[in-house]
């Protein structure tokens, strides 16, 4: 009987869900992400990426690209955990068993899907990215195909707002003109490789001998790789388990036996795990390094740092001090590094400040004039509550001044207003609050 697996992906998530909570954001340029000199996109609208703005690109540069009606603001990991959760709560009620990849990511093989015809699967899908739009308010891509590979590149193709379904038997012919780097597990490095012996599609992939993809890539990856180029993947849906570590690590062609190699060669494992760490989507406490001597005996060692976090600068320079001096230890011949005590990154009030969203009609609730004002405790993106007026956001702080957006999920564009900025009825406000 036919197997359907569908991946769900959700459409620009970070960005659109600012669009959904800020609704005057909506259709406009959006960027989320910190503006410190290591400040990096952690998402961008399709408004946005029409500009050619893309995630992980340096803030400064998407910044420079971003057009004046654009708007820059700080994560709020809070929201989109919330949303995630609601989301995959429709998704579970017609598929109990969901594999998440990430907050807007996942796998499912429903079983209402076994067997079922390519009209019913489309039908399926239809149905499931209208619920999730209708009761949450986040547009969802859907892929469906007879694996996992299958459905997960069907989605891509689907972006923006789309639904695309892989008839079963047709699956070489769909994979067959798309680049190698279109599969999951072929990264730069395989790529390279493959491009060296003149394979730069999956078509030729599925067409080398086994024994050639396995002399290029390697045994198990070589083979699996190969068999996936064809469109077989028999892979299982299955609930991940809650991330508890994410680490990388390199045995050596030769021993490493000063200290001036070795810390350049742990500042790229780290920055290695790093990446896992931004694709599980949590802050690491503790970082632990692992070094095994050329006679295999190995060594670990930890520190935990003051406060969570995803910084690599900070989480790399933790490994580099933890390092042994092989002059002292004697030859390396394994390095690794860790990041555990993982947690969702609830410490929003630590990126920086974004840039002033486009100016708005506002009512000025007037006062008298201040003395000269401390610096504002507000800054652009903070979530409040005025005892008036409800749920808002900061557009803007300064000179003694903060101007809200008040404005929800539900509310539709809300109306701005100025206030003194230590007026005692504007507190602070539970990200959760613009949900509602």
């Amino acid at each position: 009987m036919a197997r359907w697996v569908i991946h769900l992906d959700l459409d620009a998530f970070y960005a659109s869900a600012e669009q959904l909570t800020r609704p005057t954001l909506a259709g406009r340029p959006v960027l989320v992400g910190g503006l410190g000199p290591r400040g990096v996109v952690a998402g961008a609208s399709y408004e946005s990426r029409a500009f050619g703005i893309k995630s992980a690109m340096p803030m400064a540069q998407a910044r420079r690209l971003l057009p004046a009606n654009g708007v820059i603001v700080p994560p709020r990991f809070r929201v989109y955990e919330r949303l995630s959760q609601e989301v995959f709560a429709v998704v579970s009620a017609v598929a109990p068993v969901l594999e998440k990849i990430s907050l807007d990511e996942a796998f499912a093989e429903p079983p209402s899907l076994v067997g079922a015809s390519f009209d019913a699967v489309t039908e399926f899908c239809a149905s499931l990215r209208a619920r999730i739009r209708a009761e949450t308010g986040l547009v969802a891509s859907i892929g469906a195909g007879n694996g996992k590979q299958i459905a997960k590149i069907a989605s891509d193709e689907a972006k923006p707002d789309g639904l695309l379904v892989v008839p079963q038997g047709t699956e070489r012919e769909f994979l067959a003109p798309l680049p190698v780097r279109a599969l999951w597990g072929i990264g730069p490095v395989a790529e390279g490789k493959l491009r060296f012996i003149g394979v730069q599609t999956l078509a030729q992939l599925a067409a080398l001998s086994e024994q050639d993809a396995v002399a290029t890539l390697g045994g198990v990856i070589g083979r699996d790789l190969r068999r996936l180029a064809t469109g077989a993947d028999d892979r299982p849906v299955a609930g991940r388990a809650e991330t508890k570590q994410v680490s990388a690590e390199t045995t050596f062609d030769t021993d490493i036996k000063d200290l001036p190699t070795l810390r350049a060669e742990v500042r790229r494992i780290a920055a290695g795990a790093h990446q896992r760490l931004l694709k599980a989507e949590r802050v690491a406490r503790t970082v632990v390094i692992k070094l095994r001597h050329t006679d295999m005996h190995t060594v670990t060692r930890s520190e935990t740092i003051s406060a969570p976090t995803d910084d690599l600068a900070e989480l790399a320079a933790t490994a580099e001090r933890l390092l042994l001096d092989p002059a002292e230890f004697g030859g390396i011949r394994l390095a690794g590094v860790a990041y555990s005590g993982l947690s969702v990154p609830h410490q929003d009030a630590l990126f920086t400040l974004a840039a002033p969203a486009a100016p708005a009609t506002s009512t000025v609730v007037t006062a008298a004039t201040p003395a000269p004002s401390a610096p504002s405790e507000w800054r652009q993106g903070d979530d409040v509550v005025h005892e008036e007026f409800g749920t808002g956001w900061v557009q803007g702080a300064g000179h003694g001044r903060v101007t809200v957006r008040f404005e929800h999920r539900s509310s539709g564009p809300g109306a701005a207003r100025t206030f003194p900025q230590t007026d005692p009825a504007l507190t602070r406000g539970d990200p959760g609050d613009c949900l509602k």
